[in-house]
């Protein structure tokens, strides 16, 4: 299959022999979970149990609310001990509304939806509806829910439904494993998304670095003549859904557009096989592949994790910290977050736990910019880094955004290749963040407008009407005493 060239891009050290050799193991079930209600891009999901519940494995905790939200559910049998504001496994630290579940240790199951023996006769809302119910969102990152995606095909004429399996962050290798040990699974799943989308094509990307996955998922694929497996060239960012569209269609995704709008759906590898799971099982997602690595990590290893397992026992399960580390990162080294507090659970966004030592991340003090167009000659999405920088600096955030900044993708190449270290891509996240704030609050200060003047013209119409009505009345008066003169 013929492949095209993507702008820019970066060959960090990716040092995913860590894990890469390492089968997926599974994790004991923790004794507490904490389920925040927001594991997704969206609305929070609506919590639909209380404090002493007991619930079972697969039971929904809370219900997806809106059109983009997902649902929650138990990872196993137990009982519901506490809901309340937690801190979120996120960089912020703020709190989050959590479903405390203390397990019983018998992981019971409930009762589930009856499996659909033959998807392919099925209807896309039918399988839709199923994936939406089984709360599974995007598994590559992004936790966009799954359902929503899949209606794509309503409003979009589409040729290829494209998985990614690249993997293209540094360390991670869940993706990687899932590939090699549940292949079938994985190609099972695509087809069903084909089906849901419409699309006539399955084309599976996976980068060259990765020959085991791609024999994997050859081998599961032979009987499938609308399924391909093509290498993609190792070049970070290749992972992200419009660079991967272009290198493996040639088709480029327009500004503030979709894939969709090119003819191309793009999911991550684990996310069909959650589809698989939920389609012909009825099994909600409970659990997901997590790469814990990073020289900060006594055993790193591949785990089939819990959702809601605290970080901390991820870390105890590998045998605990090696030495001192400079930090822990929730994701890759270039996407990732960092971890706050090891006490936050595992979500459905969460790829990989990293323990970075201080030579790992190679912190060193910021230099001022030299201004060697470095970025600007690597950023995939050809942008002009150092120019949304200095603007963003001056607190000009409406001019970042005029010359591209919400075009761009936080890949973070360009703070890594940068011979100054400047944290380029700190300085977009935050103008991002500001950006999306202010328009709330403009959103809203309209909104307070347009109810003031809606209640300032309603009291001017009853206004009018006393006014009206004083004016009859008085008329009305006027002509009864000239009746009587008259008489």
């Amino acid at each position: 299959m013929k492949l095209f060239p993507i702008k820019g891009g970066i060959h960090p050290e990716y040092r995913k022999e860590l894990t890469s050799e390492k089968p997926i193991v599974a994790l004991p079930i923790p004794s507490v979970l904490y389920l925040p209600v927001q594991q997704h891009m969206g609305a929070a999901a609506s919590t639909v149990v209380k404090v002493g519940d007991q619930v079972l494995k697969g039971q929904m905790l809370a219900r997806g609310q809106g059109v983009v939200s997902a649902p929650v559910h138990a990872p196993t049998s137990g009982t519901i001990v506490e809901i309340a504001e937690r801190t979120a496994p996120h960089p912020s630290g703020l709190p989050m509304l959590t479903i405390v579940l203390e397990a019983d240790g018998k992981d019971r199951w409930a009762e589930l939806p009856a499996p659909i023996a033959d998807p392919f006769t099925q209807t896309t809302q039918v399988i839709r509806a199923r994936v939406g119910e089984s709360g599974i969102v995007g598994l590559g990152g992004a936790t966009f829910p799954s359902a929503v995606k899949l209606g794509l095909g309503d409003k979009n004429k589409l040729e290829i439904l494209l998985l990614n399996g690249a993997e293209c962050e540094p360390y991670l290798t869940c993706d990687d494993r899932v590939m090699r040990e549940y292949a079938d699974e994985v190609i099972d799943g695509a087809r069903i998304m084909a089906h849901a989308l419409g699309a006539p094509q399955v084309v599976i990307a996976i980068e060259d670095n990765k020959p085991q996955a791609a024999e994997a998922m050859r081998k599961a694929a032979s009987a499938q003549p609308n399924v391909t497996i093509v290498g993609v060239p190792v070049q970070y960012p290749m992972g992200a859904e419009r660079h991967l569209t272009q290198a493996v269609t040639g088709r480029e995704t327009p500004a503030r557009k979709l894939t969709a709008d090119v003819g191309v759906v793009v999911h991550n590898v684990a996310t069909a096989r959650a589809i698989h799971h939920a389609v012909r099982f009825g099994r909600p997602l409970l659990s997901r592949v997590v790469t814990v690595s990073g020289h900060g990590i006594k055993e790193p290893k591949n785990i089939e994790v819990p959702l809601g397992t605290p970080i901390n026992d991820l870390i105890g399960f590998c045998g605990g910290i090696n030495g001192k580390i400079k930090r822990l990162v929730s994701g890759g080294p270039m996407m990732g977050q960092p971890i706050v507090d090891t006490a936050v659970p595992v979500v459905k966004g969460t790829s990989g736990v990293l323990a970075l030592t201080g030579d790992e991340v190679n912190e060193r003090p910021t230099q001022p910019c030299i201004r060697c167009g470095t970025c600007v000659s690597i950023c995939p999405c050809g942008l002009v880094p150092v120019e949304m920088a200095a603007l963003i600096r001056n607190e000009r955030l409406e001019d970042a955004a005029a010359i591209g900044l919400q075009d761009c993708v936080s890949c973070g190449s360009c703070s890594y290749i940068c011979p100054s270290y400047v944290p380029l891509v700190h300085y977009f996240n935050y103008a991002k963040g500001r950006l999306n704030a202010l328009d709330r609050e403009r959103r809203k200060s309209e909104q307070t407008k347009a109810l003031v003047e809606a209640r300032n013209a309603r009291l001017e119409r009853i206004a009018q009407a006393k006014r009206d009505a004083a004016a009859r009345a008085k008329a009305q008066s006027q002509n009864s005493d000239v009746n009587k003169a008259d008489a």
